[in-house]
């Protein structure tokens, strides 16, 4: 059974509709990450997972119960944790206040779990009593997804985590998710830095117009020629998955998509 699953959802924010059929699964263990190009509704589509939209069809499960339309506070309850790209610390606290701001649901002493994920940020332990706010963009990224690890999450959704990182902290960025996939738990991404992400991927999804409209494994999305060019920046036999960044393209009329 799959940890999570989107299917045939439907949704959006008011009257606007973003989400027009996304299906997507993760399994235990997986690394799977959304690609497409701006305005697809890749964010959107983590966001419902997490009580952030009305969603108007179809149904989200975790472990097999339904979630569709749970409130935020109790998904996280639940276990998902979510980050999203911006506004995701407290930039006024240290980083370890921050870090024990993620355990605020957690019953019991927190503080062993505060030294594990203090072992996946090797920079922050020297950093613990500094403000976060005075951290560069790399770092206060590792605090929010450190955060959201105190819960010792069922699921991890992650939303643009490198987004305007340079490509050294991007680097750091997928190292450290390799690590916490390395002790089981399953990471769902959107990411615009789609090579390296995909590099690093179990599987994949291309979305598009708010559908899912290709997936597969994280290599073989590297080397489908078609998304390359849509989505990778043309050919990627380079290999250069460092400093690469998604740019997206013109949508063909067969993939799936309406008219821009």
């Amino acid at each position: 059974m799959p940890t999570l699953e989107l299917i045939d959802l439907e949704g959006g924010y008011g009257d606007t509709q973003v989400l027009r059929g996304v299906n997507i699964h993760v399994d235990r263990g997986e690394i799977v990450v959304i690609i497409g190009p701006n305005g697809a509704g890749k964010s959107t589509a983590i966001k419902s997972v997490f009580g952030l939209l009305n969603i108007t069809g179809g149904e989200i499960r975790l472990d097999g119960e339904i979630l569709t339309n749970t409130p935020p506070e109790k998904v996280v309850r639940k276990g998902v944790c979510y980050v999203p790209q911006t506004a995701n610390i407290f930039p006024s606290l240290t980083v370890e206040e921050n870090l024990e701001m993620g355990a605020y649901v957690r019953e019991g002493d927190f503080q062993p779990r505060l030294a594990e994920v203090m072992d996946l940020f090797p920079p922050l332990l020297e950093k613990r009593n500094q403000t976060a706010g005075t951290l560069s963009g790399g770092q206060r990224q590792m605090v929010a997804m450190g955060k959201a690890l105190m819960l010792e999450p069922r699921i991890l959704l992650l939303d643009e985590p490198t987004a305007g990182l340079s490509p050294k902290f991007r680097g750091e960025i997928f190292s450290i998710v390799k690590t916490i996939h390395a002790t089981g738990t399953p990471i769902l991404i959107v990411e615009q830095n789609a090579k390296q992400a995909l590099s690093i991927a179990d599987r994949g999804y291309v979305m598009v117009d708010g559908r899912t409209v290709h997936t597969g494994s994280g290599m073989e999305l590297l080397e489908d020629p078609k998304v390359g060019e849509m989505f990778l920046g043309g050919g990627v036999s380079n290999g250069d998955a460092e400093a690469a960044s998604s740019t997206p393209g013109h949508i063909p009329a067969q993939e799936g998509s309406a008219a821009p």
